[in-house]
C-alpha cells in the first residue's frame, strides 16, 4: 500500500477493512473472534478492541504459521473453525453462512472451502475436483500442467474447518523452502486421509477480491457503492447517476427521494420520504425529515423535521435542530441551536448556541456573537420576532417573542416584548411609540 497506515486499517465504504472482516463473522454468530496481528500490531489490535481478540504472529511464516498462533485461544471453543481475511472487504456474511453450512452437512469430510470462477486467474491456485465433485487438490499456478491452466476455478483461500481435525493437522504441515508454512496444504493432508473436501463457488466474484494496492482499494470501494446504490434504486430511491453517488451502507433513505451527482451521505444518516438531496451535497450521521430540499449544503449530526428547506451552500453543524418548514437561505450556518417551525433564516447569516422560537425572521447577515474569547453564551428569540439584516446578537442575550431589531444593530442587552432594538449599541423602543424626527444636517 506504501502507507504508513496498516493495510487492513484502510477503509472501504468509509470503514476499515478488518472491521468489515469482524463484522461479516458477527452477522454469522461466531461465538469468538480471533484476529491474527503481524505488521502494525498494536495498531490493528486497538481498531478490533473489544469485538476480538487478537493474537500475534511476530514472524510473517505463512497462512498455516498465522491460524497455528489462534490455536490456544480457540482450541475447544467450537466445533467448526472459520478461516477469512481481513483485507477480503467484499466478502458477504451470506457467503460466509453457506460455507459454515457445507461443513456442518459434510459428515464425510473436515473441510468445506470457498471457489471461484474468473476468466483471469490473477495468480491464484486452480481447484481440482473428482467425478464426485468433491476437491481433491489445489495447484498453485507455477506447479500447473498447461490442461490445469485452463482450469477457472479458482481457490478464494477461505475455509470452515472440523475444529478438531484443524488443530491436530496444522501441526503437520511441512515448510517450504522459505520455512513458510501454507494453509492450502491442508487440502493435500485431508485428501491423503480420505476426508471429503467441499468446495462452495462464490455466487458474485467480486467477493473474494483481496486489496493489496491503492488501485484494488479504489476497485473495492467502486463495487460495494455499486452495491449500496443499487438496492437504495430498488427500494424506491432516485439516483440521477449512481456511479457519481456516494452513499455508506448504513444509510436509510425513504422511497421517492431524490438524489443529485456528487452527494456524499455518511455514517448514521437517516433521510425520509420525497426529500430532494441537491448536487455536491454532504450529510454525516444526520436525521432529515420528510419532504425537504438540500441544495449543495454540508449537514454534520443535526436534524431537520419535515418540510425544511437548507441551501444553496448551507452549513449545519453538531446540534443544529430545525423544526418544520425552517427555510435557511445560501450560505448560511447554524450551530447548536434550534430553529422553531416557519422560522425564516436569510443568507449570510450565523446562528450558534441559540434557542428560535416560530414564525420568526432572521434577516441576511444576522449573527449571533456566542463566543466571549472564554465561554459560549446562548442567544434566546422568541415566536414572532423579526431580526433586522446585519444585527449583531451579543450573548447571553433575549429577543423577547414579536420584539424587533433594525438593520445594522448591535443587541447587548434583552429587548423585550413588542420593542424594537435600533443602532449602535442598541437602544430600546417601544413598537408603538412615534419615530423619532431625523436630525438637522
Amino acid at each position: 500500500m506504501k502507507s504508513g497506515l496498516a493495510k487492513v486499517l484502510h477503509a472501504v465504504g468509509g470503514k476499515p477493512m478488518v472491521l468489515r472482516a469482524v463484522e461479516s463473522a458477527e452477522k454469522i454468530g461466531a461465538a469468538r473472534l480471533v484476529v491474527v496481528v503481524g505488521h502494525h500490531a498494536e495498531a490493528v489490535t486497538q481498531a478490533v478492541r473489544g469485538r476480538a481478540e487478537t493474537a500475534l504472529q511476530a514472524q510473517q511464516l505463512g497462512t498455516g504459521h498465522a491460524v497455528m498462533q489462534a490455536a490456544d485461544l480457540l482450541r475447544g471453543t467450537s466445533e467448526i473453525v472459520v478461516v477469512t481475511y481481513a483485507d477480503m472487504p467484499l466478502l458477504r456474511p451470506e457467503t460466509l453462512r453457506q460455507l459454515v453450512q457445507a461443513q456442518q452437512h459434510n459428515t464425510a469430510g473436515c473441510l468445506a472451502m470457498l471457489t471461484v470462477t474468473l476468466p483471469n486467474p490473477r495468480g491464484f491456485g486452480r481447484v481440482m475436483r473428482a467425478a464426485d465433485g468433491s476437491v481433491t487438490a489445489i495447484v498453485e499456478e507455477s506447479e500447473c500442467t498447461p490442461e490445469q491452466r485452463a482450469i477457472q476455478e479458482l481457490n478464494a483461500g477461505v475455509y470452515a474447518f472440523k475444529a478438531a481435525w484443524l488443530w491436530d493437522a496444522l501441526t503437520r504441515i511441512q515448510p517450504k523452502s522459505k520455512g513458510e508454512y501454507y494453509l492450502t496444504d491442508l487440502i493435500e493432508i485431508a485428501v491423503a486421509e480420505g476426508q471429503r473436501v467441499v468446495g462452495i463457488e462464490a455466487e458474485d466474484a467480486d467477493e473474494v477480491i483481496g486489496v493489496n494496492t491503492r488501485v484494488h482499494l479504489a476497485e473495492a470501494e467502486a463495487i460495494l457503492r455499486r452495491r449500496v446504490n443499487e438496492q437504495h434504486m430498488l427500494n424506491g430511491v432516485t439516483l440521477i447517476d449512481p456511479a457519481a453517488t456516494y452513499i455508506e451502507e448504513s444509510v436509510q433513505i425513504g422511497a421517492d427521494t431524490i438524489i443529485y451527482p456528487n452527494t456524499h451521505l455518511r455514517g448514521e444518516t437517516v433521510i425520509g420520504t420525497n426529500c430532494l438531496i441537491g448536487a455536491n451535497s454532504v450529510i454525516l450521521d444526520s436525521r432529515i425529515g420528510n419532504h425537504c430540499h438540500i441544495e449543495a449544503s454540508v449537514i454534520e449530526r443535526a436534524t431537520l423535521e419535515d418540510h425544511v428547506e437548507i441551501g444553496p451552500f448551507g452549513h449545519l453543524r453538531a446540534g443544529a435542530y430545525l423544526c418544520e418548514g425552517v427555510h435557511m437561505g445560501n450560505f448560511g450556518e447554524v450551530k447548536n441551536a434550534r430553529l422553531g417551525r416557519k422560522t425564516r433564516m436569510g443568507h449570510f447569516s450565523y446562528i450558534g448556541d441559540a434557542e428560535i422560537g416560530e414564525d420568526v425572521n432572521i434577516g441576511a447577515g444576522t449573527i449571533t456573537v456566542n463566543y466571549d474569547g472564554v465561554r459560549k453564551h446562548k442567544t434566546v428569540i422568541g415566536d414572532h420576532a423579526f431580526i433586522g439584516s446585519d444585527s449583531m446578537l451579543v450573548a447571553p442575550v433575549v429577543v423577547a417573542s414579536n420584539a424587533r431589531t433594525a438593520a445594522g444593530s448591535v443587541v447587548t442587552r434583552d429587548v423585550p416584548e413588542n420593542h424594537i432594538a435600533v443602532g449602535v449599541p442598541a437602544r430600546m423602543r417601544a413598537l408603538s411609540a412615534p419615530e423619532p424626527d431625523a436630525p438637522n444636517t
